[in-house]
Parts: C-alpha cells; structure tokens; sequence
C-alpha cells in the first residue's frame, strides 16, 4: 500500500499530460497536415469541431461507467482510444496516397479517415474527468484543492510542451510530432495497465443512470433555467464561443497571410501556454484578492479584446511583433476571466449545487468548442480571412454588455 499513492499520482498526472499534449501537438500543425488533403478553412472547422462534439457527447456516458465500473477501465479505455485515434491520424498523414491509391483523394477517403480518426479521440477523451475523480478517491476532503493543482500542472506543462515539441519536430517532418504523440499515448498505456491501481471501491459503486439522465444537454437545460445564474452561464457560454471562433483558424490565417512555417505557429501556442501557465498558476490568487473577480473579468475581457485587434490589425512584413502580443495579451486576459468567471458561478451556489454548476460550466465549454470552429470555417472562407477575428470581437464586446448590464444583480445578492 506504501507505494500506491505515488503510483496512482503518477499514473494521473501522466494521463493528464498525456491528454492535454496530444492535443496541443496537433492542434498548431492541423493546417500543414490537411495541406495535401483540403486547404479549405471549412474543412479545417469542422475537423476541429468533431473532436469536440464527439467529447462533449461521450463525457458524461463515461464519468458514469468510471462511476460503476471503476475508475481504471476506463481510464484504460480512454488511453487505448487515444492510441487508436492518434495512430490513424498519423498513418492517414503519413501514407503517400498518390502510389497507394491515385483516386483516393478524389474519392475523400483520406479526409474520411481524418476525421474518424479525430472522432475516436474524442470518444475517448474523458481522461481529464475520470483522472479528477482519482485525484477526488484518493484524497481527503481537506487535500482535494491541493490534489486538484496536478490538474493545472498537468494542463500548464502539456499546453508548454506539445507546441515546442511539434513546432521543433515539424521542422524535420511535418508528420513527425504525430509519431511521438502515438508514442507518448502508447507510453501512457502500458503504464496504467501496469501501475494504475483501482481507486473506486467496489462498495462505493452505482448503478448506471437512466440515459436521459446521461444528454448531456439535460444537466446544462436545468442549471441555465436558474435566474441566478443565467446570465453568468450565459457570458461563459459566449466568451469561450468567440475564444474558439478566434483560434480556431488561426494557424490557417498564419499560414496564408504570413507565409509562417508549423515553427512559428507552433511557437505563438508555446507563447500562449506560457503566459497561461504563469497567470493560473501563481497570479490569480493575489490578483483576486487585490482587485476581486468582478474588475479581473472586466479588465480580462478588455485585454483578450486588444490581442485579437494586435493580431487582426498585424501586416506582412510586420507582423511578428503585433501577433506574439496579441496571442500574449489572449492568454492573459483568458487566464483571468476563465477562473473569475467559474468562481463568481460557484459563490452563487449553494455547496449542494457546486457539482452540477461547475459541471455545466465544463459543458457549456465544450458546446463552445464544438460551434466555434466550424463558425469560424464557414466565415473565412465566405466572407474573408479577418471575418472570425472580427465576430469574435463583436462576442467579446456581447459579453462585455452582458456582464455590466447585470452588474447591480451579479455583484450583489440578488438572483441575476
């Protein structure tokens, strides 16, 4: 029992950095791995939000098999996907289809394989939630706040290195970050399989919940219907829908406007898990205490809005001084209304109701993350390169209005 608890740590917080770097290596170098397949930022949207709308569906079915059947299966299950999503990715990108199949292209089979593969990793992608509820068996109450900073950790360092690693390995070959994320999947893999211990007591176990229990609309229905927290939920919901519109082609835009290579782009990223990294990491705590979340999401929200101007605003030729900003200045201001915006949700609630606020905040993240990209697809090809900046923008300054038109009920203690 003595080395359990270590090995359960380091089990998570691999898993945990696991799932956050297969992502973030990919995610930057999405436009140089479709280029032989479609350049067309449609395509790009929709890829990015099919990984989103398969999580967003698969989370809750999983947290409640990990829930019944243990914590380890699962887990297992997820990383094994990851594995299978990540390896058909990379074959997929990696085959020269023009020898193996000359009409593959015409027929659309490669982008079908894409986005099955995308569709699998997202399936599996509820290591974060099911990595959490270890964290949440293994700790006392007391010491849950402490467990739960691996979570950051894990997100902080993933988001740090998958853009350094693929933006340096893309420069050898653009499909070679792709094998070094399988391998880092399969790593994981062997080591839950073998040093994982089940956490969940088998007394401790439910039974499944009815499926209309499982929507994952239902839980965010209930939670939007409460007047106290509408138009908080409400501001959420479209600040992380204008987030996604605006990263989402990003990299494309990079790649047809500046010319950049999957280096640079992949280094705007590492900017952006940095600055991330050190707001959530050892600011935001001081910073509240100071100025109060109130004025932190306000002055946040005044700071994304002047990153997506830098980076709009940037010309060829000039333009790497005003994008490196303008992604900083993103990462800032969402490193502080993210966390500002959760706790003004969660001072609203009673301790009963903590679980399925915050739960709701996650999902409405990933309804965001499933809208934004192909949003932002449909936009830049119908009505220009700068369209998505543009409307995320305009959401940024909807959430802005939304806010200070509830300030009086927000920031008092009456029901918004």
């Amino acid at each position: 029992m003595g080395l359990a608890r270590p090995s359960t740590l380091f089990c998570t917080f691999l898993t945990l950095l696991n799932d956050r770097m297969g992502e973030s290596i990919i995610f930057p170098l999405l436009p140089f791995l479709l280029a032989d397949f479609s350049t067309d930022g449609r395509t790009l949207g929709l890829l990015a939000g099919s990984y989103a709308l398969a999580q967003f569906s698969c989370t809750p079915l999983l947290g409640a098999l990990s829930d019944r059947y243990g914590r380890k299966p699962v887990i297992v299950g997820c990383v094994a996907g990851s594995v299978v999503g990540l390896s058909l990715f990379a074959l997929t990108v990696s085959l020269p289809w023009s020898r193996v199949w000359p009409g593959a292209l015409a027929s659309g089979l490669p982008l079908a394989l894409l986005f099955s593969a995308r569709l699998i990793d997202g399936i599996s992608g509820g290591t974060a939630a099911t990595a959490s509820a270890v964290l949440a068996d293994i700790s006392p109450p007391e010491q849950r706040a402490k467990a739960f900073g691996l979570l950051g950790v894990a997100f902080g360092l993933g988001f740090i290195l998958g853009p350094a690693l693929g933006g340096g390995l893309a420069t050898i070959s653009v499909s070679l970050p792709l094998v070094v994320a399988v391998a880092f999947a399969v790593v994981n893999l062997i080591v839950v399989l073998t040093l994982l211990p089940e956490t969940h007591p088998v007394d401790a176990r439910v039974e499944l919940p009815r499926k209309r229990q499982l929507q994952p609309f239902a839980q965010l229905a209930q939670v939007m219907a409460r007047p106290s927290l509408r138009r908080l939920c409400s501001a959420f919901f479209l600040f992380f829908l204008a987030f996604s519109t605006f990263t989402a082609m990003l990299v494309l835009y990079f790649k047809q406007s500046f010319q950049w290579g999957p280096g640079r782009s992949a280094l705007a990223f590492l900017v952006v898990g940095v600055v991330a990294t050190v707001v959530q990491g050892g600011l935001i705590g001081p910073l509240v205490q100071r100025f109060g979340e109130w004025r932190l999401t306000l002055t946040g929200l005044g700071i994304v809005t002047m990153g997506c101007l830098l980076v709009t605003l940037a010309t060829p030729g000039r333009e790497v001084g005003m994008v490196f900003s303008g992604v900083a200045g993103l990462a800032l201001g969402t490193g502080l209304v993210t966390p500002c915006l959760r706790s003004l949700v969660s001072r609203r609630m009673g301790k009963a109701g903590q679980g399925a606020a915050l739960g709701s905040l996650q999902g409405l993240q990933s309804l965001a993350s499933v809208l934004g990209p192909p949003l932002a697809g449909i936009t830049y090809e119908s009505l220009g390169r700068q369209s998505p900046f543009w409307l995320s923008i305009g959401l940024m300054l909807g959430v802005a209005m939304t806010l200070v038109s509830g300030r009086s009920a927000l920031v008092g203690g009456e029901p918004a």
